[in-house]
Parts: structure tokens; C-alpha cells; sequence
């Protein structure tokens, strides 16, 4: 990415940046997702003298990042639960089926539950995935009770021994409070016979700071426990990362970066730090 090689190119040679310098600077920063708040840190950091600058932006951008645990909560007595959340369109569900490749190539008994009963598109879609990758997938009536299917599946995940147990939801409108409602629903549902212990939300990175405003929306909402970036490949503006978790405070713990079952990895916020400074 090396969204602030130039920043630091221009501040390690020593030579005073002229207005244009830094106006040049603040723009590709903004366009780059990072935001007009982190923007404003990081070029009051930059904006000191000498190596103490390039370190003081250093510092800004490992602060801006989230220090709560990434990784994924799992039980020796019982299955792990994790609802995956978003917006339409954000990749929700094909994140959903890529985590649980991920899963299962560690040795783990995954299985799913398509609980988006409102779309057939988005149960075939899921059930597709399974088939392709060896998970099962539980399903339920088209227009049937979401939480039905939840509650089928943990009961299910619990009699079979699994380890992790996921959940599709329904892709919503994050200003709809009574589609938020029902997240509520099935996971009260879900707990009545073990605990929920992952929310996962699916933000697109392409949409910016869009990203950011559905994401406090869901926190608000939901109790959400990480992030899902999806579509984090060429098209994809460096700085979303460092902007939704200085925004948030929740961690960004998985990251999609293409179409295929593997293109999903868990987040590494020094790889990411590096790949902005340096390209």
C-alpha cells in the first residue's frame, strides 16, 4: 500500500515541506480512507522536527489501532458461537463460508446455520458453499423464523461435539431497528441453551467512511466483538483499517482480499502498519 512512503520520504530528507507539500499530503491521506479526524493527528505529528517526527506518526498509527484480542474464543466442552452481521452486499455471507474454510483447515468441526430465511438466494448461496467445502449446513423454511434455524443448529452443534458454530444472519439496513431487533432475538434464542460468543461484523471496505457509520450503528445495536474487512485487494483504499478501529475501538479480526475460499486470513495489525509505511 505504502500509503505514507511519501509523507516519510519527504520528512526523512530534511527539507522543509512548503504549504503545497502538506496540502498534497493532507488530500492523499483523506482519499485514502483515513479519515479527516486521523488525518489531522497524524499531520500534527508529522509537523514536529527532525526524527522525532517519522517516529511520533509511527506512534500515531500503533495507537490508532485496537488493542483487544483478535483471535476467536474456543471451549474444550462445548462449541464456540459466532453470529456473522452486516449489510447487504457487504460479502456477509461468502465471509461467513471463508471463515469457516478457515476454521476447519485447523483441524476443527465447523458447522453453519443459514438463518437469512427471508432471501432463498442467500440459503442456496451458503448451502453451495458447504457442499464445496465439506461443512454442513443447516437451513430452514424461506420466511421462517430466523431464530428457529439458530436454535436447530445449536442444538445440533452441541449433541455432534463441533467446536465452532456459525451463524449467517440476515443482511440488514443498519438504520432499520427492527431488523436490529431480531439480531437480539436469535441471540437470546441461541443462549437459552449456550452461550453466543462471537459477533462478527462484515464491513466493505470499498465504502469508506460509509464503513465507518454502519459499523457504530451495529456497535450500538449489537454486541459486536470484531470486524470482517472484506474486499481488502488493489481496489481497496489503505488507511479504512486504521480509520474504522481509531473510530470504534473494536478490532478488525479477519480480512477478505478476493473470491476465492482461501483469500481470507486473520488480520496482523504490524504487517498492516508496515505495508502502509513502507509498500
Amino acid at each position: 500500500m505504502g500509503l505514507f512512503s511519501n509523507l516519510f520520504n519527504k520528512l526523512r530528507s530534511g527539507a522543509s515541506l512548503s504549504a503545497a507539500d502538506w496540502q498534497e499530503v493532507e488530500q492523499s491521506l483523506i482519499e485514502s480512507d483515513l479519515g479527516a479526524a486521523l488525518t489531522h493527528r497524524v499531520l500534527e505529528a508529522a509537523r514536529k522536527t527532525g526524527q522525532s517526527a517519522t517516529e511520533s506518526v509511527i506512534k500515531v498509527l500503533h495507537e490508532s489501532l485496537s488493542t483487544a484480542d483478535r483471535g476467536i474464543k474456543s471451549f474444550a466442552n462445548r462449541p464456540a458461537t459466532i453470529l456473522v452481521v452486516g449489510v447487504n452486499g457487504t460479502g456477509k455471507t461468502t465471509s461467513t463460508a471463508k471463515l469457516a474454510q478457515l476454521l476447519k483447515k485447523n483441524n476443527s468441526k465447523v458447522l453453519i446455520a443459514a438463518a437469512d430465511t427471508f432471501r432463498a438466494a442467500a440459503t442456496e448461496q451458503i448451502q453451495t458453499w458447504g457442499e464445496r467445502l465439506g461443512i454442513d449446513v443447516v437451513t430452514g423454511k424461506q420466511n421462517g423464523d430466523p431464530a428457529s434455524v439458530a436454535f436447530d443448529g445449536v442444538t445440533r452443534a452441541l449433541a455432534e461435539g463441533i467446536n465452532f458454530y456459525i451463524v449467517d444472519t440476515a443482511g440488514r439496513l443498519h438504520t432499520k431497528q427492527g431488523l436490529m431487533d431480531e439480531l437480539g432475538k436469535i441471540r437470546r434464542v441461541v443462549e437459552k441453551v449456550s452461550p453466543v460468543d462471537e459477533v462478527l461484523l462484515v464491513v466493505d471496505a470499498t465504502t469508506g467512511q460509509n464503513g465507518i457509520a454502519q459499523a457504530k450503528t451495529f456497535l450500538e445495536a449489537v454486541d459486536v466483538t470484531g470486524l470482517i474487512l472484506t474486499k481488502m485487494d488493489g481496489s481497496a483504499r489503505g488507511g479504512i483499517a486504521l480509520a474504522i478501529e481509531s473510530a470504534t475501538g473494536t478490532p478488525i479480526k479477519f480480512v477478505g482480499t478476493g473470491e476465492g475460499a482461501d483469500d481470507f486470513a486473520p488480520f496482523e495489525a504490524s504487517s498492516y502498519i508496515e505495508g502502509l509505511i513502507f509498500g
